[in-house]
């Protein structure tokens, strides 16, 4: 989805905020419908069924009739847009009217849905649904591989380095004052409600700039390369807590817990993903196993060989190299040619329905 910044007005962010309570509710109603069903009971009720449902819901909750039963029921399951000006657009959303947003970019031609939302900085947003044009191959038989880590976020075969940017010294310093005074503010009081808005609006800031950095990055790489090669990582597995149970409590928790933030702030998951989409049937993953132990020259594994978290040095041939760059090269060498760039992309899988907290779909 294209998503982009709208400015709604004090009265029109007041509806906004009620539909998207009614679309939760709905939502979460019909996710806990789908989440009953086990083999052998009755199918979950489908579409056609749950607008059914409720319509007979609205007739008993007046909180629900005050809505809109388009808004509600796109939630189970967007409207028209205006360009108003050079950066202003407009989209109608029932029983709100016209609200605007910023034309930062171009909006996709024939768009018939579209999601909105307010992110914890209190932010509203609305995404458009439309299935982008892959970027073109260049066409040069060129393969990069691409090595994912904490000290440096994507680390490139060719040598370069990249990494994803976060908050600067100063935000980080306001930032650990406000988790201070998050500590000392009494849970309910407006202090802290303030304090954490204030902190939200920062993770904010860092979270678009990191979306930011995925975005461009991999386009960059989708127009440079024919393949782009990664290892095929378990974030999900490598990210869970270590906090173990009261039986069995874990060990080094905290460290864990560094670990996964920056795992995250890396943005691993999201930078193959975006690649995927960009350049479908050209992200090749290889596995992980011994791509920062082996020598990318004369392919002798030794654990030994780096020296530290930025340096390599193969104890065989005498090669050095940076630690990073290094492992791209090797994922570079697994991935081959054996993946063709004329190859489609893949199928995905189920989708799993996750409840939702600010989320308004229209249509």
């Amino acid at each position: 989805m294209s998503r982009y910044r709208l400015t709604p007005t004090p009265a029109q962010e007041q509806a906004l905020a009620e539909h998207c309570g009614h679309a939760r509710f709905v939502w979460n109603l019909a996710c806990e419908q789908h989440a009953h069903w086990r083999p052998g009971r009755k199918s979950a009720p489908r579409f056609a069924e749950q607008c059914r449902q409720l319509t007979e819901a609205r007739a008993e909750s007046e909180w629900l009739r005050a809505g809109s039963i388009i808004v509600q029921q796109q939630a189970l399951k967007v409207g028209d847009v205006r360009r108003l000006s050079g950066n202003v657009g407009a989209v109608k959303v029932p029983k709100v009217g016209w609200v605007r947003f910023r034309w930062s970019r171009t909006v996709p031609d024939g768009v018939k849905s579209y999601r909105i939302t307010r992110d914890r900085a209190g932010r509203w947003h609305v995404a458009f649904a439309a299935i982008p044009e892959p970027i073109p191959v260049p066409g040069t038989g060129e393969v990069v591989g691409v090595d994912r880590g904490v000290a440096v976020s994507a680390a490139l075969s060719t040598g370069e380095m990249l990494n994803a940017p976060g908050l600067r010294n100063p935000e980080k310093a306001r930032l650990r004052r406000l988790l201070r005074k998050l500590a000392r503010a009494k849970r309910g009081s407006n202090r802290r409600g303030k304090v954490k808005q204030a902190i939200a609006k920062l993770k904010a800031r860092e979270s678009d700039r990191r979306k930011d950095w995925v975005e461009k990055t991999s386009t960059g790489l989708a127009r440079r390369f024919d393949v782009i090669a990664v290892e095929d990582l378990k974030i999900r597995d490598m990210t869970t807590s270590a906090k173990g149970t009261i039986g069995a409590p874990g060990r080094n928790v905290r460290q864990k817990a560094g670990l996964n933030r920056s795992i995250m702030a890396a943005a691993w998951g999201r930078l193959v993903q975006r690649l995927e989409h960009k350049g479908p049937g050209r992200v090749a993953k290889v596995n992980p196993a011994f791509t920062s132990q082996r020598c990318s020259v004369c392919g002798i594994v030794d654990a030994k060989s780096r020296e530290s978290q930025a340096d390599f040095r193969c104890r065989s041939c005498g090669y050095a190299c940076n630690a990073d760059v290094n492992a791209a090269r090797n994922i570079k060498l697994a991935a081959g040619h054996a993946v063709s760039v004329r190859e489609g992309p893949r199928v995905a899988g189920p989708v799993h329905r996750e409840p939702q907290r600010d989320l308004l779909l229209v249509g």
